[in-house]
Formats: C-alpha cells, sequence, structure tokens
C-alpha cells in the first residue's frame, strides 16, 4: 500500500508540491515549534510531542514509497513514523509519517530568525485549507514566537515563495501583531 506524509508547514500550500491525494488531516499529541540548528540561519518550523495538543495540515501520497524527493525537500528533518496519531478519512488505514528536527540537532539562542516569505506561503495554504479560524489555529498550536521574523518579501529567500493577496499579507501581520512577534 502507498504510504503517506503528514504536512504541518509549507507542504499545507498544495503550491509548493505535486504530491497526490493531498487531503486534510490532523496530528494527535504534537505542536508545531520554531527551532533554531547549526544547519541554516534561519529557523525551522518542526514538531515536538504534547499529548494535549492536536494540529492542523494535510497528508498525501508519496507514489511507489519514493521518500527521496521529499526527503530532499526535508533536508535537517527527521522522517519519523506517525502511527496511529494522525486523524484522517483513508481507509484502509496506510502507513504515515511526518517531519520533525531531533531534540539532539536543536540548539538555544542565537539570532536566526522566521523567514517571513516562508511563514507566508504556510499561512496561505492554511487560509485555504481551512479558513481564518485554521490560520488561527496554526498561529495559536505553534510554539517559538519568540524567535525574530525576517521581513525578506522583498527580496524573498524562501525557494517556493508565492505570492500572496493584500488581505493573505494583512492576516500575517494581524497575526503576527497579536502575538506580538518581532519583525525585522
Amino acid at each position: 500500500m502507498t504510504p503517506y506524509f503528514f504536512g504541518y508547514g509549507s507542504l499545507v500550500n498544495r503550491n509548493t508540491h505535486t504530491y497526490p491525494d493531498a487531503r486534510l488531516a490532523q496530528l494527535q499529541g504534537w505542536r508545531r515549534v520554531w527551532v533554531r540548528t547549526a544547519l541554516r540561519d534561519m529557523v525551522f518550523l518542526s514538531v515536538e510531542p504534547d499529548p494535549g495538543t492536536t494540529i492542523d495540515g494535510l497528508v498525501a501520497a508519496v507514489p511507489g514509497a519514493d521518500w527521496d524527493a521529499l526527503d530532499t525537500r526535508e533536508t535537517g528533518y527527521d522522517r519519523i513514523s506517525s502511527g496511529g496519531a494522525v486523524l484522517h478519512d483513508i481507509l484502509p488505514s496506510p502507513d504515515m509519517a511526518h517531519y520533525s528536527i531531533a531534540p539532539k540537532n536543536q540548539q538555544q539562542g542565537g539570532d536566526n530568525a522566521i523567514l517571513l516569505s516562508y511563514l507566508d506561503v504556510v499561512v496561505q495554504g492554511f487560509l485555504r485549507e481551512y479558513g481564518i479560524d485554521g490560520v488561527t489555529r496554526f498561529f495559536d498550536t505553534t510554539r517559538g514566537w519568540d524567535a525574530p521574523v525576517l521581513n525578506d518579501r522583498a527580496a524573498p529567500r524562501y525557494p517556493r515563495h508565492q505570492p500572496l493577496t493584500r488581505q493573505e499579507t494583512a492576516l500575517v501581520d494581524d497575526n503576527l501583531d497579536r502575538l506580538a512577534a518581532q519583525v525585522k
């Protein structure tokens, strides 16, 4: 049976990939977190165990169980089995995996920043899939907003950046203001 991945960040934005059979799903017992590593000069969006939290996302098939392209896209992350933590409507239930930065690869402190061009893509995906309430849940179920946010919209550093409407841009900015995030 074809395996599936659970995406909780940029993979929620269907414009950033061509994986088939993408559909809404949730991951129970995990929360999103912004983490720093020595691997990149930007902050990664990862997940960490949190028994009281369920996060929204997408699942999609990995044709032929060929994980190479997705593993390359997710360089720096470990692919881990999701077990029965993913809530979805696929029958029979396939094997599922999601990506996470292992605690041993995380570092505390530093001046690494969240790329606004990356965050824009993530929020656009959540808006399209889950609406405004889904965007609010994304921000509220993500930890680490104390990391600075680098405003790179004029010259996007994120390779899969997408154009945003004025309303999408305002939605990102309003939520960052609501969380008192530091945009520089």
